[in-house]
């Protein structure tokens, strides 16, 4: 009887972010804050406008919000706990160190906005929490990081299971928040919906 095993795996970890915070976060001043930064952050607007990015994003501008305001501290805080446990998952052998949260930036993708395919260079851990997602707003799309590799092989069948799929797909609730090791690559597809789609992404480098 033949035996076949899964010999690699990629881990995605998914949590409601207050469930391991000190201090909860307050996911509706943690909007109100989004919002805020977003209308009084000139550098970060005009830095959108010339590269053509739809709505905004705070990571050319300001990715170091969590000295800027308390609830972005909190947050940090509280996204350490879960990258402990992200990274004790993985079997990391971190010498007696940990990673440490090396930025922390704003996205709000408006009505038709996306975020075209990516990874995040010189981090170990990346993730996102989400603020505002309103019904009919885009999931966040997986890449498998074998896709470039697969040269002639066929499509997989619709009903194939989740981790035989080149692409998966998560659509995340406001309060949670998601890991992936830096080098998947992931994007956001087009967001369908008249609300803006707003969270908090960020990266986390070995110290």
């Amino acid at each position: 009887m033949a035996e076949i095993s899964s010999l690699f795996v990629t881990r995605l970890y998914r949590a409601k972010l207050n469930e391991l915070g000190r201090k909860k976060v307050d996911y509706d001043e943690l909007h109100d804050s989004c919002i805020m930064i977003a209308e009084e952050d000139e550098a970060g607007q005009a830095w959108c406008e010339e590269h053509g990015y739809p709505g905004y994003t705070s990571y050319s501008s300001l990715d170091d919000l969590s000295w800027r305001n308390p609830v972005f501290a909190d947050l940090e805080k509280a996204l350490d706990k879960h990258v402990a446990a992200f990274c004790e998952d993985l079997a990391f052998d971190l010498q007696g160190r940990k990673l440490k949260c090396n930025a922390l930036w704003i996205n709000i993708l408006p009505e038709g906005g996306t975020h075209s395919s990516h990874i995040h260079p010189h981090s170990v851990v990346s993730g996102t929490t989400y603020v505002a997602m309103p019904e009919g707003t885009s999931a966040l799309k997986l890449e498998d990081p074998r896709l470039a590799m697969m040269m002639y092989a066929p499509l997989r069948r619709k009903e194939a299971p989740a981790e035989l799929k080149p692409f998966t797909y998560v659509t995340p609730e406001v309060g949670e928040v998601l890991l992936w090791e830096s080098w998947l690559r992931h994007e956001v597809p087009m967001n369908m919906a008249e609300e803006d789609r707003i969270s908090v992404s960020f990266n986390y480098g070995w110290a």
